[in-house]
């Protein structure tokens, strides 16, 4: 057993070197390849994290700035259509006045077309009632014979 202990303590500070220059790779590791690295990834994740802010940022003032466009785009549709909508009363209106006025314009001259209608159609009426006993003399003397038209005036 003892040889096999002074085995074991040989094998052992045969082996000391090589874990005190492990040792000595890690801690040299760790200041010129971990840190850095540490250092650069942390760097990295700030600049994501930021970039990612900066974006969320962004597509909300897009999306408040869309909101605020389209409010004023409905805004911007609602007065063209009222406006449309009031042309359109006024032409109606203005339609329906010039229809009224052109409806007791036409009504005005039907009446005095009917009354001067009515006036000459008197009139008419006067003359061929003036000319009738004139026209049944001619009449009579055209249709009876000469004598005896005078005769049969005098019966």
């Amino acid at each position: 057993m003892d040889e096999i202990l002074n085995q074991l303590s040989g094998l052992f500070l045969g082996s000391v070197p090589t874990i005190v220059l492990f040792l000595l790779l890690v801690v040299a590791y760790g200041f010129l390849v971990r840190r850095p690295l540490d250092a650069v990834l942390a760097e990295r994740r700030k600049r994501t994290t930021g970039a990612v802010e900066e974006a969320r940022s962004a597509i909300s003032q897009a999306e408040t700035e869309t909101a605020l466009f389209e409010e004023k785009l409905r805004a911007a549709r609602a007065e063209l259509f009222n406006a449309r909508d009031q042309r359109l009363k006024r032409l109606a209106l203005e339609r329906e006045l010039a229809l009224s006025e052109a409806r007791s314009t036409t009504q005005a001259k039907v009446s005095a077309a009917r009354t001067s209608l009515e006036h000459s159609a008197a009139t008419a009426r006067q003359q061929i009632e003036s000319m009738s006993g004139e026209l049944s003399s001619q009449i009579l003397k055209a249709v009876l014979p000469a004598g005896a038209v005078g005769t049969g005036a005098a019966q």
